[in-house]
């Protein structure tokens, strides 16, 4: 791959416990992950991301981490990951994996036997919440203090003003930049280091999607420092690896500070992910990203969906609709300027599943009360195969039950027909490396966006009455097309 691979690259997620068992438990390893890496190159993505594969006791799960440097036995062991990076990188595929710098699991040797890596106090300090539901301090029963813990009280918020923190966690890279991982998404990028003086955040605490837009408790200026000396550290290796921030802020400008020339290559933009399906919306998504980043010479990213939000189609209403529009929002997705992440299952079009309260296993909706359902329904695991009830991704029954719904969408029902979300995605991944150059908007009318890269104009139908295409070659769409027409729901690409 040519230099700064990742400034154009399409990244697979993969929630590694959902996508493939390959020993009949009913959850996903990497074994499993590795049997399937032909069918994400025959998609055409350019990376894969895999998500925390360490040991854990599973309070979050995987991102409640016992140990940094090892796998978890369920879903492997170390000689395993390494055969799957070999063989992921002799099939030109990338591998960056989830670190999760903010918090470990309680289980970690480090609580116990280094507490002066952790936040505490003698009392409650602050009115900070959980993201999880309830208060973001608990009582070490051991200690008779106060630990912080900005997620479940079983994820303690480590103290990163200790420089023994910093020390630790270079090793923790070098570990797996030693092995060949291309990168590190980093969890909770923006998080790291907490306000010194513990002070009370404003109130009220944001109750959009952006939960993350503190003002002072998080976004401290210590961590861009940390981020330097993370770059300086993946720079000393070959092969450009790439740092990516879950950085979780609806003002880009905020976002484009993680990703100055010196520090993370790459940030998540969750504006689109947290976007309704709205014209007006998603254009002014689209121009704020890229006039923040453009500020600081970075590259955009974008993203629909992920292992934290509902489906893409449930969220735009669900159904027939649902699906159209998603399949539009695939295509608006990938014409875009930068990198773009997938998340598994997206590329088949899954809904977002149903559960029983009994079967969900997300720490949110205990914490809530049940007010909040949790994550669980975006993360059932992916169907390979017709048949249920593991449709392909076990013999046994998967860790999350798999809608019957499943069998009609799995990778397998889709290969047969030329006109499936499938075939759509991998239509598009091929021609998408043709695409380049800056996005220049095209008028077309209310409800409706175009913009052209290079020869290829992206145009698409949100809501609007149908219009004529513009000129150009139709060589993508994501319905049928009558007279030359986009109806509303659709989008096309014209060469």
């Amino acid at each position: 791959m040519a230099a700064e691979w990742w400034r154009d690259a399409v990244f697979y997620e993969i929630y590694v416990r959902s996508f493939a068992d390959s020993d009949g438990d009913g959850l996903g390893d990497l074994p499993g992950v590795r049997s399937r890496l032909p069918y994400l190159r025959e998609l055409g993505v350019d990376a894969i991301w895999l998500t925390p594969f360490y040991p854990t006791p599973d309070a979050d799960h995987g991102y409640d981490v016992a140990d940094y440097v090892d796998v978890d036995l369920r879903f492997g062991t170390l000689a395993d990951f390494d055969a799957l990076l070999a063989d992921a990188h002799a099939l030109g595929l990338r591998v960056i994996v989830d670190i999760v710098p903010n918090h470990t699991s309680i289980a970690h040797p480090w609580f116990r036997e280094r507490p002066e890596y952790y936040v505490w106090s003698d009392e409650v300090p602050n009115n900070w919440p959980s993201v999880f539901g309830g208060p973001a301090w608990s009582l070490d029963e051991r200690t008779g203090r106060y630990y912080l813990h900005l997620f479940a009280p079983e994820q303690p918020d480590l103290d990163w003003h200790n420089e023994a923190v910093w020390h630790e966690f270079e090793r923790i890279l070098r570990f797996w930049l030693d092995r060949g991982v291309d990168g590190f998404r980093i969890d909770v990028a923006h998080g790291l280091f907490k306000d010194p003086e513990l002070r009370d955040e404003r109130e009220p605490f944001p109750v959009t999607a952006f939960s993350s837009d503190w003002r002072s408790a998080v976004d401290q200026p210590e961590v861009h420092p940390l981020y330097r000396s993370w770059r300086r550290l993946a720079d000393t290796y070959d092969g450009d690896r790439v740092l990516v921030g879950e950085v979780v802020f609806s003002d880009p400008k905020r976002i484009a500070q993680y990703v100055r020339r010196d520090e993370l290559q790459l940030a998540f933009n969750f504006t689109l992910l947290f976007a309704p399906w709205d014209a007006e919306t998603i254009r002014r998504a689209i121009d704020g990203t890229l006039s923040a980043l453009s500020d600081v010479g970075a590259t955009a990213t974008w993203v629909f969906e992920n292992h934290d939000v509902p489906r893409l189609p449930t969220r735009f209403g669900g159904g027939a609709d649902g699906l159209r529009r998603a399949r539009a929002a695939l295509l608006l997705l990938l014409a875009l300027p930068g990198a773009a992440f997938v998340y598994a299952g997206q590329e088949l079009g899954l809904e977002e599943g149903e559960l029983d309260d009994a079967d969900r296993q997300d720490p949110i909706l205990a914490r809530t009360g049940g007010a909040r359902k949790g994550r669980d329904g975006c993360r059932i695991p992916f169907p390979w195969s017709v048949e249920g009830p593991g449709f392909g991704f076990t013999t046994a029954a998967p860790w999350l039950p798999m809608p019957a719904s499943f069998g009609v969408l799995s990778s397998a029902s889709q290969e047969a027909d030329s006109a499936s979300t499938l075939a759509l995605c991998r239509a598009a991944l091929r021609i998408r490396r043709e695409l380049g150059g800056a996005l220049q908007w095209v008028e077309i009318g209310p409800g409706a966006l175009a913009f052209t890269r290079a020869s290829v104009t992206c145009a698409v139908n949100v809501d609007g009455e149908p219009f004529e295409l513009p000129d150009g070659e139709v060589v993508l769409a994501s319905e049928p097309l009558s007279d030359n027409r986009l109806p509303a729901g659709a989008a096309a690409w014209l060469r």
